[in-house]
C-alpha cells in the first residue's frame, strides 16, 4: 500500500479521530500523556505508549464501564491514567484489524502456539504398531423380506466380511444405503448432500478391484458419511451454515482422501449444527431416530442420526467440546474421539485450532478401531498432527486392567443405574475398579480458550455481519458468543492457557493410577478437561433409560417448551471411557469386552 501509516491515519475516519486532541475529563487535556516521540537518536530504543494516537476518544468513564465486563476494579487515578494513554499505547495494537489492510490471515494458517499433549504424560504412547481384528464369522448374508434392513444395520465387522467373501457387492450395499437415505432423510434431516453419482462410481470400482483380487481391507466397498465440515473436491461442504451453503472446495480433506484410498464409498455429506454447534443447521434440526420429538444432539448430529438409523455403514464426526460424545450418547452409537493430534484435520473446518479432533462414529466398538486405523497418522499440513502408533489386539484380554471412577459422579446428577451397573460389569469381567479424585477447580474457565479461538476463526464472518444469517440467533448460539468474545481479556486467555497445563499435569497424575477412566458421558467437568488435555475417549451404548421429556442442547426457552411424554419413552444410554494418550487400543479392548457383556448393541430404533 502506498503512503505511510501516518498518511493513512490522517486521511481516514479513524485517522481523524486519531489526529484530534486527546479526550478531556473535568476540563483537563490528556493529549500530552504518552505523546509520540520525535526522531530518536541512534542507540535509543523505542518506548511503549509513544505510538501515533488512533481510535475514538475514551475517558475514565469508558474504563469504568469496561470494568464490569472484565471483572476488575481500578481506582479513580488508575482509571484516569489508563484512559489518558489508551490511544497511544493499546489502541495501535489493533492495527492488524483496524488499520491499513496490509496482511490477510488465510484460513489454513494456524496459530504459532501448538498444544502438544504427549509432553505432559509419562511415556510416549504405544511402542509398537499392532492391529489384530476379530476373526468372528459374520455368518450368511440375511435373506427374506427384512434382509435389506438387517444388512443396513449390520456393523462394519460383518459388512466387510460379506464383501470380502463376495456374498454382497459394494454396489448393492451402496444402493441399499442410498435408498434408505432417500427414504428417511426427510424425517431425520441428517444429510445435507447425498453423493449418489460419486458413491455408485466408487462402489463399482471397488467391485472390480475385489473381483480382480485387489482387496484393500475392511473398509473396501463400505458406504460411509462425512460430517459436512470435511472438504470434498467438487462437492458442497457447507459447515451447516447459511453463508457457506454454496461453498464447493477444490480438494479433499486428508481424512476423506485416506478413506478413498481405503476403498470406502462416500454416500452423503451429513448434517452438523451450524459452524459446529448443537444440532440445528440451515435445513432445520437433525432428529434422534430413537425419539423423533428431540434433536440428535450435536454438533455431529448427522453422523449420530444417520449411523443410528442404518443410513450409512459408518461416519466421521468431529469434536471440540463434546460433539462426538453427545450425539453418540443420545443416538446410541459408538463414538471414538481420538487423542488430539492423531488424526490430521487438514481440509476440515476450523473451530478451535488447539481443541478440534476428527473421529469415527459407528454401530460397534471394533468398527471404530477399523476406521481409526485408516485415518490415523500425521500429514504435512496440520501442525498439530503427530506420528504415533496404534496397538490394538482383539485377542488380548482385559483381566487386571484398572478402571478409574469418581464415586461422587456416579451418585450425582446425570448418572443413572446404567452408569453404575457398567462399573459392576467391568468388575465382573476381571477389571479392577479404582477410586480416583480430581481437584475442585474452575474447569469451565478453560472455555475461554474455545470462545476466543472460535471467534478468531470466524472473525471475518462476524465483522462482515454474515453471521447474522445463521438460523439460531439466541444467547447461547455462535453469533452472540462470537461478538461477546471480542471483549474477553487477553491476559485471562494466557492464564486459562496456564491453567490448561496445570489441569493436564493433574490428569497425567490420574492416568498413572489407572488404565482407563469410566465416567458418565456428559459429565461437564470431564468433557472440558479431556478435550483440553487431548485424552482420547470412547462412548458406547451400555443400556436403556426412560425419559419423560425431550432433551436439548440449547438453553431452556420458555417460549418453546420441550415435549413431555406420559408414559416415559425408552432411549439408549451410553457410558464413556477415557484413555491414556494415543492408547485407543486399550480403549477398544475394554469397550469390546463391555459391549459383549452389555448385550444391547444390536437393538435398533423402530420405524427405520
Amino acid at each position: 500500500m502506498s503512503g505511510s501509516r501516518r498518511d493513512f491515519l490522517a486521511t481516514t475516519a479513524l485517522g481523524v479521530l486519531g489526529a484530534a486532541v486527546g479526550c478531556k475529563k473535568g476540563g483537563e487535556s490528556q493529549s500530552s500523556v504518552g505523546a509520540p516521540a520525535g526522531e530518536l537518536p541512534p542507540g535509543a530504543p523505542s518506548a511503549f505508549a509513544t505510538s501515533q494516537a488512533v481510535g475514538p476518544d475514551v475517558s475514565a468513564g469508558t474504563f469504568a464501564e469496561a470494568e464490569k465486563l472484565m471483572r476488575i476494579d481500578m481506582g479513580a487515578k488508575e482509571l484516569q491514567e489508563a484512559a489518558s494513554s489508551w490511544r497511544v499505547a493499546m489502541a495501535p495494537l489493533y492495527e492488524r484489524r483496524m488499520g491499513p489492510k496490509k496482511v490477510e490471515i488465510e484460513d489454513n494458517v494456524a496459530p504459532a502456539s501448538v498444544w502438544v499433549p504427549l509432553l505432559l504424560e509419562n511415556g510416549s504412547g504405544p511402542t509398537k504398531d499392532k492391529f489384530v481384528r476379530s476373526g468372528n464369522d459374520a455368518g450368511k448374508l440375511p435373506t427374506g423380506e427384512t434382509a435389506e434392513r438387517e444388512i443396513a444395520f449390520a456393523p462394519v465387522t460383518k459388512l466387510s466380511r460379506w464383501i470380502e467373501t463376495k456374498q454382497i457387492t459394494s454396489e448393492r450395499l451402496t444402493n441399499i444405503y442410498l435408498g434408505r437415505l432417500e427414504k428417511f432423510n426427510k424425517t431425520l434431516r441428517c444429510a445435507i448432500t447425498i453423493t449418489k453419482d460419486l458413491a455408485l462410481d466408487q462402489a463399482r470400482t471397488a467391485d472390480r478391484e475385489i473381483a480382480a483380487g485387489h482387496y484393500r481391507g475392511p473398509l473396501h466397498g463400505i458406504p460411509w458419511g462425512a460430517k459436512d465440515l470435511l472438504d470434498t473436491a467438487g462437492i458442497k461442504t457447507t459447515y451447516g451454515a447459511e453463508p457457506f451453503q454454496d461453498r464447493v472446495p477444490g480438494h479433499d480433506a486428508t481424512v476423506v482422501q485416506r478413506l478413498h484410498e481405503a476403498g470406502a464409498v462416500l454416500v452423503a455429506k451429513l448434517s452438523m449444527g451450524a459452524l459446529a454447534l448443537n444440532d440445528i443447521w440451515f435445513g432445520g434440526q437433525t432428529m434422534n431416530p430413537w425419539l423423533l420429538e428431540e434433536g440428535a444432539s450435536g454438533s455431529s448430529a448427522g453422523p449420530g442420526s444417520a449411523t443410528a438409523a442404518g443410513l450409512v455403514g459408518f461416519s466421521i464426526g468431529s469434536e471440540t467440546g463434546g460433539s462426538i460424545v453427545s450425539p453418540s450418547m443420545r443416538c446410541g452409537v459408538t463414538g471414538l474421539r481420538p487423542t488430539y493430534g492423531r488424526v490430521p484435520r487438514t481440509g476440515a473446518m476450523t473451530l478451535c485450532w488447539s481443541l478440534d479432533k476428527l473421529g469415527p462414529m459407528t454401530r460397534g466398538v471394533e468398527d471404530s478401531l477399523l476406521v481409526l486405523k485408516a485415518i490415523t497418522g500425521p500429514d504435512n499440513f496440520d501442525v498439530a498432527s503427530v506420528a504415533c502408533k496404534l496397538d490394538f489386539d482383539t485377542a488380548a484380554g482385559v483381566q487386571g486392567l484398572r478402571v478409574g471412577y469418581i464415586p461422587a459422579w456416579l451418585k450425582g446428577n446425570g448418572a443413572t443405574d446404567v452408569d453404575r451397573s457398567a462399573l459392576e460389569t467391568a468388575r465382573k469381567l476381571g477389571m479392577r475398579p479404582v477410586e480416583i479424585s480430581i481437584p475442585d477447580w474452575p474447569y469451565d474457565s478453560l472455555n475461554l480458550i474455545l470462545f476466543a479461538e472460535a471467534a478468531a476463526a470466524f472473525e471475518e464472518l462476524t465483522s462482515s455481519g454474515k453471521v447474522d444469517q445463521l438460523k439460531m440467533q439466541v444467547a447461547d448460539a455462535w453469533p452472540n458468543i462470537f461478538r461477546q468474545a471480542r471483549f474477553l481479556s487477553a491476559v485471562d486467555h494466557v492464564q486459562a492457557d496456564r491453567l490448561r497445563r496445570k489441569v493436564a499435569l493433574e490428569m497425567s497424575r490420574v492416568m498413572e493410577e489407572v488404565d482407563v477412566l469410566m465416567v458418565p458421558s456428559l459429565r461437564d467437568e470431564m468433557l472440558v478437561i479431556s478435550n483440553n488435555t487431548g485424552h482420547p475417549s470412547l462412548t458406547l451404548r451400555a443400556g436403556f433409560i426412560e425419559v419423560s421429556e425431550a432433551r436439548s442442547d440449547w438453553a431452556p426457552n420458555p417460549n418453546y417448551p420441550l415435549p413431555k411424554f406420559s408414559p416415559p419413552r425408552k432411549v439408549p444410554h451410553g457410558i464413556t471411557l477415557i484413555g491414556r494418550m494415543y492408547d485407543e487400543g486399550t480403549l477398544g479392548r475394554v469397550g469390546m469386552a463391555l459391549e459383549r457383556s452389555f448385550g444391547v448393541a444390536a437393538a435398533t430404533p423402530t420405524g427405520f
